[in-house]
């Protein structure tokens, strides 16, 4: 039953949202049938539209539709597109969301006057996101070759390398001998050991004796 209701309503959702894209013309062009009073102003639930620097209150619709109905249809396109690239819209909709807030204003003198600057820093954003997602998909369905594998493999690794160095030095039952290297601490007891010293004293004792024609 939660099935049913969910895909009912998608469909409804879908339903609406086909039907105000196919009747977004009619929208645009109902500024030239709204009866305006002959004091440029015109007033739907509590709210009082003028002319607000236009010279007439159609003039003023006319620019107002011309911002809002593009914005409509970007935001629909933006939020029901499936392509990689769909964050690209996001420019055109940054332009005519600048757009409509300098409809809006007041100063009518200023419309599309600085809207420019404030695009350009949205490309920078926009235009290096979607360009990264086209060179990751290039790589892993033009030329075979998947970032996300290799750095998953690359973590395995660095992760198994961790582990080895966590594990104990594994004990030798050698012999110094049998390693072929002595550790400096083995070096000086070999030098200070009794039996070396007296070995090395009964040397300079024969050879002073035989230099003093002694015998010890």
């Amino acid at each position: 039953m939660s099935d049913k209701r969910v895909v009912k309503r998608k469909l409804i959702i879908e339903g609406l949202l086909a039907l105000l894209i196919a009747i977004s013309p009619i929208i645009f062009y109902s500024y030239k049938y709204i009866p305006f009073g002959d004091d440029n102003t015109w007033s739907i639930l509590g709210i009082n539209f003028t002319d607000n620097g236009y010279g007439e209150i159609a003039m003023a619709f006319y620019f107002y539709l011309s911002k809002i109905i593009p914005l409509m249809l970007l935001v629909l396109w933006f939020v029901t597109c499936k392509h990689w690239w769909y964050h690209a819209i996001l420019i055109p909709i940054a332009m005519y969301s600048f757009q409509s807030y300098g409809v809006f204003s007041e100063d009518v003198n200023k419309i599309d006057e600085n809207e420019i600057l404030y695009l350009v820093v949205v490309c920078m954003i926009v235009i290096p996101m979607v360009y990264f997602i086209r060179v990751k998909l290039v790589d892993k369905y033009v030329h075979g070759i998947d970032l996300e594998a290799i750095e998953t493999e690359i973590k395995s690794i660095k992760e198994k390398q961790g582990v080895d160095k966590n594990k104990p030095a594994p004990v030798s039952t050698e012999t110094p001998k049998e390693i072929g290297y002595k550790s400096l601490s083995e070096k000086i007891n070999e030098k200070l050991s009794t039996d070396n010293i007296v070995s090395h004293f009964r040397q300079f004792q024969n050879q002073l004796g035989d230099w003093l024609h002694l015998r010890f």
